[in-house]
């Protein structure tokens, strides 16, 4: 009599490294949730810092990696961009219009607030929107980057030239774009067995003195390293260094900024948790957030004793994260959705060759036949 069948064992029913065709990844929803909370950390710690060296250290190791990893994903879901109709649609709605309206409420806040005389200009992002200006920058020249046999070896020799080119100007955050770049072209060459790879027990173990050693070395380096370099905004005549500094650092940063990017991976968690739906929510936890920090420190709640002993920075940090949390929230985002997803069909021909297709594959179409280039990256 023949045994019943057996069910498979692990070794050959691994998890595959991507979900189903047109559903979202828990894996890089909880690894933009975890990165935005360290970014709302990173930045209540900025006014805490002075005078504490241990927050001072912290806030380096964070900075070292938080906004690489943020543009890493970026990359990766921005590897199918082609300039195809829907694409730019997604780009101006998802980014532009985003850039437009929250550049002009940031210059308008900081003018009630704190400056009054602050100009308001588009060309020149600042504080958080240089990330969307940046991003719009970066996806434009996706094409170009999938084209090059070497990208990422270009990226970092343009890279490099930056931080010797003090003259760049503010125009759309260009120095910072330029310093940035060779963390999105590295998320556009990643493949999802990349990923996979550095989610494996082993990784996550070797993460845990990786960690410790940058905690080391952030201890030595505070008082003796300029933290504006982590910032990637300025070029190194403008930071009090030689010109050659500017290509050395570009390529020791980004080798620790990769290293621990990798190891903040490892220990994202891959399966759905209960802040994984609020990894679609990011750019409004993002573009929200700075409202609050920078009105704390203009109107000076940091500045009180409490805020700065060992309860109060926890307080703090506590705070932060809540914030950010309620902020990457449904409610908030489909508050925000006109704002930051419009709809600007009706500023657009339609795509008549798109809609024969999806006319023509309607019937076919099931679960297993989305678009997966269509899930958006967020911030």
């Amino acid at each position: 009599m023949n045994a019943p069948p057996q069910p498979h064992s692990n070794q050959h029913t691994q998890r595959s490294p991507l979900p189903p065709a047109g559903q979202r990844d828990s894996f890089f929803d909880n690894a933009k949730y975890l990165a935005i909370v360290l970014v709302a950390m990173g930045h209540v710690w900025e006014p805490l810092r002075e005078g504490n060296r241990t927050m001072g250290v912290l806030y380096m190791v964070v900075y070292a990696f938080h906004m690489p990893a943020f543009i890493v994903i970026s990359g990766y879901f921005s590897r199918s961009f082609a300039f195809k109709p829907h694409q730019i649609k997604r780009l101006l709605s998802g980014v532009v219009v985003p850039y437009i309206v929250f550049e002009t409420a940031y210059s308008l806040f900081r003018r009630w607030a704190h400056e009054p005389d602050a100009p308001i200009s588009l060309l020149d992002p600042w504080y958080l929107t240089w990330f969307l200006a940046a991003l719009f920058v970066w996806r434009l020249t996706t094409p170009m980057w999938r084209s090059l046999r070497h990208p990422l070896a270009v990226a970092l020799a343009i890279a490099m030239l930056a931080t010797v080119s003090p003259k760049i100007g503010n125009d759309l955050d260009m120095q910072r774009a330029l310093q940035f770049l060779p963390y999105f072209v590295l998320g556009l060459c990643l493949k999802p067995e990349h990923f996979k790879l550095v989610r494996t027990w082993r990784m996550r173990t070797l993460a845990l003195p990786v960690f410790a050693a940058a905690l080391v070395v952030g201890w030595w380096a505070k008082g003796n390293m300029n933290t504006a370099w982590f910032y990637h905004r300025d070029a190194a005549q403008e930071l009090g260094g030689d010109w050659w500094i500017g290509p050395l650092m570009t390529l020791g940063m980004f080798g620790c900024s990769v290293l621990l990017t990798a190891c903040f991976f490892a220990w994202v968690p891959g399966r759905r948790l209960w802040f994984t739906a609020l990894g679609a929510g990011t750019i409004s936890g993002y573009l929200l957030h700075g409202f609050l920090v920078k009105g704390g420190i203009w109107f000076g709640w940091f500045d009180h004793d409490l805020a700065r002993g060992p309860m109060g920075v926890l307080l703090c940090t506590a705070l932060a994260v809540a914030v950010v949390t309620v902020l990457c929230s449904a409610p908030v985002r489909t508050a925000l959705k006109p704002v930051l997803e419009p709809n600007l069909d009706r500023f657009f021909r339609e795509d008549e060759a798109a809609a024969r297709a999806a006319r023509t594959a309607a019937p076919a179409e099931g679960p297993g036949t989305a678009d997966r280039s269509r899930v958006p990256a967020g911030v």
